[in-house]
């Protein structure tokens, strides 16, 4: 058998960890579980289908044609604003690399010193100043670093996300730092499509029963009756939650906070974040710069292969075959965040091969030295010789 290394290069989103899922060359990241996305865009296109095919020819020709052309317009914005955040990277921080892991290990060990057998080890915490108030870093067992403020680890996606706000199984993503201004833009955009609709729905109906009655408006238009259905059982929740968010925004507060109370529990701590004005938090929110993503999920790293190739025999039955390498996956030479170095790799297997006939061999003791035997011939003469008289 001989070894030869093959490096081969691969996008550093194959080699993420947590439960996230990659389309498009890493170009598109969710979350596992997209059930429930899908059922929300069928009900935003189903509905507005409905819409487009039954209340906008009447509309447009006895109002106005204006009323089916906002609401395009306003189907294009929820549906662009819908797959900006449900497809873009939420915040998601890169965890610790071996060498990292260790060395913060050694740290908090060498902090909280020996603790005795049945004693609880003190928390993992670290304090920070924002804004003159001490807020604590909390350590995360599975990315093995200290989240920055505001960060949470997602028990769903496995990761931990950066001003981390809610995972959110109708869009399937996380609502972090980089998405949240596209989720509230989808959920007020969405409040708004779907009172449009809903009005225009009983305007429809109140018009045309004027005409053939309710009875008969309703069994000639079956699509408004479900339209109808959705739209009053939709409205309450999404109306509801675009309520809670601007509320939300205006303190500059995220939905993990406010569950918690991490800003108005006993201890009566005030939001170092907020600005005490809510026209500055909503411009934070809404108008601050959109940041970079940290992974470089499409980024190229090196990854070496071991091709171990059986060498062809003598035998001319063997020769013909050819032999098949197999492929053993070994550790990645290159890290999966940039800007960073990974630990120093073990030898490779032509080294250690080299190594190993390189070292001495061991003497053998040198073998007893045997008395020669007699050959057969030799003993027949002696015998014959022995026989003969003399």
């Amino acid at each position: 058998m001989s070894a030869v290394m093959i490096t081969r290069k691969v996008r550093k989103w194959e080699k993420l960890p947590g439960k996230n899922t990659f389309c498009c060359d890493g170009r598109v990241m969710m979350a596992r579980q997209k059930g429930v996305f899908y059922l929300t865009m069928f009900l935003i296109i189903g509905t507005c289908s409905l819409f487009f095919a039954f209340e906008c020819p009447y509309l447009a020709v006895h109002l106005s044609p204006a009323i089916p052309v906002f609401a395009a317009v306003l189907f294009l914005f929820v549906m662009a604003m819908l797959l900006r955040t449900s497809f873009s990277d939420p915040g998601v921080l890169p965890r610790a690399l071996p060498d990292e892991a260790t060395f913060i290990e050694m740290e908090i060990e060498a902090a909280n010193g020996n603790v005795p057998p049945g004693q609880r080890a003190p928390p993992r915490i670290r304090n920070v100043q924002i804004n003159s108030q001490i807020v604590k870093l909390k350590y995360c067992y599975t990315c093995k670093i200290f989240r920055p403020p505001r960060a949470s680890h997602c028990s769903i996606c496995d990761n931990c996300v950066d001003r981390f706000d809610h995972h959110c199984p109708w869009v399937g993503n996380c609502v972090g730092k980089r998405n949240y201004r596209y989720f509230y833009m989808f959920t007020l955009s969405l409040s708004l499509l779907t009172i449009y609709i809903f009005t225009f729905n009983i305007v429809h109906v109140a018009m045309r029963s004027v005409v053939s009655g309710f009875l008969n408006t309703l069994k000639d238009t079956p699509g408004t009756v479900v339209e109808l259905l959705v739209c009053f059982f939709t409205l309450w929740s999404v109306v509801g939650l675009t309520g809670f968010h601007t509320y939300l925004i205006s303190l500059n507060q995220t939905t993990n906070e406010d569950i918690k109370g991490s800003w108005s529990g006993k201890n009566r701590i005030q939001n170092p974040y907020s600005h005490k004005n809510i026209i500055k938090n909503c411009c934070e929110v809404l108008c601050g710069p959109t940041y970079p993503s940290v992974l470089d999920r499409r980024g190229l790293m090196q990854e070496d292969l071991a091709a171990l190739a059986a060498l062809p025999s003598t035998n001319s039955d063997t020769v013909s075959q050819t032999t098949r390498p197999v492929l053993c996956l070994q550790k990645t030479t290159a890290p999966l965040i940039p800007n960073e170095h990974t630990p120093d790799e073990a030898k490779s297997i032509a080294d250690s091969a080299a190594e190993k006939s390189s070292s001495p061999k061991e003497e053998q003791p040198p073998s007893a030295k045997l008395p020669p035997l007699a050959s057969p011939e030799t003993d027949a003469e002696a015998s014959i010789a022995k026989d003969k008289p003399h």
